[in-house]
C-alpha cells in the first residue's frame, strides 16, 4: 500500500502539472480500473547501491593506508640484534667504515608481564586491543632520558641520574587498555626473577618513524646487572647496504641483521594485493549491479507499458507522460542512491574498524560521486525502460486486456 500510494502520488503531481488543460477536458464514462501496485522488481536496486558505496568507502580506505605505509625518509636501513656487549666495540669499527653509515644503540632484554598492579595478568582486565602484550616476552631496555620519537602524556621523566626504587615508563595505548595510570605498579618476570615497579609516565610513541623504541623502559639502576645484549639501528645509503650486512655477518655470525626495506616493500605488496582485490571487488559490484538494475528495467517494461496506456486514455499527451516518468525515475533515483550512500557508509565504517582494524577516513568525494552516478544510472536506466512504453497503441493493448 505505500509503494501503490507514493507511485500514484508522483503520477498525479507530475500529469497535474504539465497537462492540467487535457485531464481537465478528458470525463471517462466508466470508471477506470486502479492502477496496480508496482512489482518488486520495478524498484531500485537499493541492495547493490549498498554494496556498492560499501566496497568504494573500504577501497577507499585501503589505498589511504597504502599511500602513507611507506618507509619514512629518516628510517633506518638495518636492525642488528643479539649484539653481544664485548662485540660492540668491533659492531661500531665496521659500521664507521662504511661511507655515511652511523647507528643507535640500547641495550635489550626479554621479559613477561606477569602483574598489573600486583593482579595475575590471567584475572585482570584487559581490552582485546592490549592483550597481544601480555601473550609473550616483550623487548625491555632502560634509559636514562626520554627516548627519541616519544613524548609524555602523563607524569614526568625521572632525573638522568636517577637511583633509586624501580620506576618504568609505558606506552599510553596499552596502559589504557590495561587499565593503568602514573602510580600504578607493573611487575615482569625477567629470567625468573619478577621486577615490580611503579609507573612513572605514559608516553605517546611514534612507532611509523621505525626508530627504536619500547613499550617498557626502565630508569637506571634497575636493569644494569641483568643478562643483556644490544639492539642497534644503522642508517646508511641503499648501495652500501649488501656490503655491511655482509661484512658484520661475516666477522660476528651470531647478530642477525633485519632489512628494514625490504621489510617494508614486502607489506607494500601484501597491501597492494589487498587493495587489488578490493579493487576487483567493486568491478564485481559494478557488473552486477548493472545486470540487477538491467532485470528490473526489463521485468518492469509491460508495468511501463499499462500505465502509459491509461495515461493515454486519460488523455495525457506524450510529451507529459514523459516528463512524468523522468519525474518519478528522478525522485526514486536520488532517493535511493541518498539512503544508499549513506547505509553504504556506515556499513563501510563498521568493516574498515572492527573487521580490518584500520583507522577510519571520511571520503566525501567518492560518497559524493557514487550517489550522483547511482542516481543517474537508475532514472536514465529507469526511463529507458518506459520509452519503449510510451509508443504503444492503446487500442491493441487494451484489447489485450
Amino acid at each position: 500500500m505505500p509503494a501503490l500510494l507514493a507511485r500514484t502520488a508522483l503520477f498525479s503531481c507530475a500529469v497535474a502539472l504539465f497537462a492540467p488543460p487535457v485531464l481537465a477536458q478528458v470525463v471517462p464514462a466508466e470508471p477506470v480500473a486502479p492502477i496496480e501496485a508496482p512489482s518488486p522488481a520495478d524498484a531500485p536496486p537499493i541492495e547493490v547501491q549498498v554494496v556498492l558505496q560499501l566496497v568504494v568507502d573500504a577501497k577507499g580506505n585501503v589505498e589511504s593506508v597504502v599511500a602513507t605505509s611507506r618507509a619514512p625518509a629518516d628510517a633506518p636501513a638495518f636492525f642488528f640484534i643479539d649484539i653481544q656487549p664485548d662485540q660492540l666495540a668491533g659492531f661500531a669499527a665496521l659500521v664507521h667504515a662504511t661511507p655515511g653509515a652511523r647507528f643507535d644503540q640500547v641495550p635489550m632484554m626479554r621479559g613477561r608481564i606477569t602483574r598489573l598492579n600486583g593482579v595475575p595478568v590471567e584475572d585482570a582486565e584487559v581490552a582485546p586491543g592490549a592483550q597481544w602484550a601480555l601473550r609473550s616476552d616483550r623487548g625491555l631496555t632502560y634509559a636514562a632520558n626520554l627516548p627519541q620519537g616519544s613524548r609524555l602524556a602523563a607524569g614526568a621523566w625521572w632525573p638522568s641520574d636517577y637511583q633509586g626504587p624501580p620506576l618504568v615508563s609505558f606506552d599510553e595505548d596499552l596502559a589504557r587498555g590495561m587499565g593503568l595510570k602514573v602510580g600504578d605498579t607493573l611487575t615482569v618476570n625477567l629470567l625468573g626473577h619478577e621486577i615490580t615497579a611503579t609507573i612513572a609516565n605514559l608516553r605517546s610513541i611514534d612507532w611509523e618513524r621505525l626508530g627504536i623504541n619500547f613499550t617498557l623502559v626502565f630508569a637506571p639502576g634497575t636493569l644494569e646487572s641483568a643478562p643483556q645484549t644490544r639492539l642497534a639501528a644503522v642508517y646508511l645509503r641503499p648501495a652500501e647496504e649488501d656490503s655491511l650486512a655482509q661484512a658484520v655477518t661475516e666477522r660476528f655470525p651470531n647478530i642477525s641483521a633485519i632489512h628494514v626495506r625490504e621489510a617494508l616493500a614486502a607489506v607494500d605488496r601484501i597491501i597492494g594485493m589487498i587493495g587489488t582485490a578490493v579493487r576487483l571487488t567493486a568491478l564485481v559490484t559494478i557488473a552486477a549491479g548493472a545486470l540487477v538494475l538491467g532485470g528490473a528495467v526489463a521485468a518492469g517494461h509491460r508495468r511501463r507499458v499499462y500505465d502509459a496506456v491509461v495515461l493515454k486514455v486519460l488523455g495525457a499527451t506524450r510529451s507529459a507522460i514523459t516528463r512524468a516518468f523522468l519525474i518519478e525515475n528522478g525522485i526514486t533515483g536520488v532517493l535511493a542512491a541518498v539512503i544508499a550512500g549513506a547505509l553504504g557508509t556506515i556499513a563501510a565504517y563498521f568493516l574498515v574498524t572492527w573487521l580490518m582494524k584500520m583507522e577510519w577516513a571520511f571520503l566525501p568525494a567518492p560518497l559524493l560521486s557514487t550517489v550522483a552516478i547511482a542516481a543517474l544510472l537508475t532514472a536514465a536506466l529507469g526511463f529507458a525502460g518506459t520509452w519503449r512504453a510510451l509508443g504503444a497503441k492503446p487500442a491493441q493493448f487494451l484489447r489485450t486486456e
